[in-house]
C-alpha cells in the first residue's frame, strides 16, 4: 500500500478542546471508518493525559482532510451495565441496511469484553449490549447476513505475554441470529510462528468483492528482542462460506517505516482499523479498480492513511502463493 504523502492525516494537535475531558490530548488513533451520506466518516479513539479514552467522530468530503466533532460520542444504555467500564475503544463500523453498527472493546474488571451499539445518524447512539465476555477483542461485523446469520470475526486473548498481559494467536468466526447472542463457529486462521504475523487480529470489517470477502488483519512479529512489530496483511474468504480461506498473503502489505510509525506511545505500530472503498457496484460489491482507503493507528499516537486498489489487495492475497491460482 502507498502512504498518503502528508501523513499523519490526524494528530493530537487536531483534536478540539472539549473541557474538562479533552485538553491538550496525548493521542488520537485506531479509527473505525464508514461512508455516510457520501462523506467519509471516522470514529476516533482519543486519549487524554489521564489515559482516559473517548470517542470522537470526524467527517471529510475527500477522505483526507477531516473536520473533527466537538462532541464526545456517548452511548445511551451503558448505565444499565452493572460492572465498571474503564475504557471503550477501537471502534469498528459496519453498515447493514440503514443502520450503522459500532463494535468496540470494553475494558472491565472481568477482562476485555466486546460491546455493540447502533446509530442511524451519528448523533445519537444506543448501546445494545455486551456481546462477548471474558477476554476478547478485535470484533468485526460482516456488512450482510450469510445463510441468514449475522457473521463476525473476533480474537480471544488466550496467549500470555511478557509482563502479564495477554494477546491472541487466532482469529475466530462467530455467528448470531440477533446480534446479541453469538456462537463460535470455528477458528478461522492462526498466527504463523517465526514470521511477520505470529499473533493476529482482525482489522476493519471485510468488504465484498467478486472474488470473495477481502479482509485486512494485523499481525505482530514478537521474535525481536527489543520490541513487537505491528503490521498489516490480507486474506480472501469465500463469499458463501467464509469459513473457507481462498488465499492468504504471505507478505505484509504495510509495516512501520516512517518516523510517526516507529516512534510514539507504542513504537513500531501500524494498526489497521478502518477501510473505505470509494466505488461500489449497485449491490454493494467493491469495484475491482476502485481505490481503497485504509485508516490506521500509527504508534498508538496518530492516524495514518494508506491507499491501494481493490485488485491490488486481492493480488496481494495470492502473492507468494501462486499455486492458489493454478
Amino acid at each position: 500500500m502507498k502512504r498518503y504523502v502528508n501523513n499523519p492525516i490526524i494528530a493530537r494537535e487536531d483534536v478540539p478542546e472539549i473541557k474538562p475531558q479533552l485538553v491538550d490530548v496525548t493521542s488520537v488513533f485506531n479509527p473505525g471508518a464508514i461512508k455516510y451520506r457520501d462523506e467519509f466518516l471516522l470514529m476516533l479513539r482519543v486519549q487524554n493525559r489521564g489515559r482516559e479514552t473517548y470517542l470522537l467522530t470526524a467527517q471529510s468530503d475527500n477522505g483526507i482532510g477531516f473536520a473533527l466533532s466537538k462532541t464526545i460520542v456517548e452511548f445511551s444504555g451503558l448505565e444499565d451495565v452493572s460492572e465498571t467500564i474503564y475504557h471503550i475503544y477501537d471502534p469498528r463500523l459496519t453498515a447493514i441496511d440503514d443502520t450503522y453498527y459500532i463494535m468496540f472493546a470494553m475494558d472491565m474488571d472481568s477482562g476485555c469484553n466486546l460491546g455493540l451499539a447502533r446509530t442511524t445518524d451519528f448523533k445519537s447512539y444506543r448501546f445494545m449490549g455486551i456481546i462477548a465476555s471474558g477476554d476478547i477483542r478485535n470484533g468485526v461485523l460482516f456488512p450482510e447476513k450469510i445463510n441468514d446469520k449475522y457473521i463476525r470475526l473476533d480474537r480471544p486473548n488466550n496467549k500470555p505475554l511478557a509482563g502479564g498481559s495477554t494477546s491472541g494467536s487466532s482469529i475466530y468466526l462467530s455467528e448470531s441470529d440477533d446480534l446479541i447472542n453469538w456462537r463460535t463457529v470455528c477458528p478461522l486462521m492462526s498466527g504463523r510462528p517465526h514470521f511477520w504475523d505470529e499473533l493476529i487480529g482482525s482489522g476493519p470489517p471485510p468488504i465484498k468483492t467478486r472474488e470473495g470477502w477481502l479482509h485486512i488483519y494485523h499481525g505482530i512479529a514478537t521474535h525481536f528482542g527489543s520490541t513487537n512489530i505491528y503490521q498489516a496483511g490480507v486474506v480472501l474468504l469465500d463469499l458463501d462460506n467464509p469459513e473457507k480461506i481462498i488465499a492468504r498473503g504471505k507478505y505484509n502489505i504495510l509495516e512501520p517505516r516512517e518516523p510517526y510509525e516507529l516512534v510514539g506511545q507504542v513504537p513500531n505500530v501500524v494498526f489497521p482499523s478502518g477501510m473505505i472503498v470509494k466505488d461500489l457496484e449497485p449491490d454493494g460489491t467493491a469495484k475491482s479498480d476502485s481505490e481503497l482507503f485504509l485508516y490506521y493507528g500509527a504508534a498508538d499516537t496518530s492516524v495514518g492513511l494508506a491507499i491501494a486498489t481493490v485488485s491490488e489487495l486481492i493480488d496481494a492475497c495470492h502473492e507468494g502463493n501462486e499455486s492458489d491460482r493454478e
